[in-house]
């Protein structure tokens, strides 16, 4: 059974930082190509960030270029990405998925608000 659960997520004023987390499991997790997602309330499903399967190619939307930075590491199938110098827009529920094959966790919530 496939699973993505990420973590993480919580409330981080203007500026702060969080570190988000995907658990992968039930596929083969260093082959995938994993991307990041977020929506925000009101708005479309928008993509943060990607990272290849082996050689860690990155990829970021320009709103997060410079402040996020996405990981992963295939030995304990986990995706994860930094976020700093956060902003209100910010604010969202982030989803990793596994790109091409229709795999998406439930989604952790962050808040940024002062």
């Amino acid at each position: 059974q496939v699973q993505l659960v990420e973590s993480g997520g919580g409330l981080m004023q203007p500026g702060g930082s969080l570190r988000l987390s995907c658990a992968a499991s039930g596929f083969t997790f260093s082959s995938a190509i994993m991307s990041w997602y977020r929506q925000a309330p009101g708005k479309a499903r928008e993509l943060v960030a990607t990272i290849s399967s082996a050689d860690g190619i990155t990829n970021y939307a320009e709103s997060v270029k410079g402040r996020f930075t996405i990981s992963r590491d295939n030995v304990e199938n986990m995706l994860y990405l930094q976020m700093n110098s956060l902003k209100s827009e910010d604010t969202a529920v982030y989803y990793c998925t596994a790109v091409f094959r229709g795999y998406w966790g439930r989604g952790t919530q962050v808040t940024v608000s002062s």
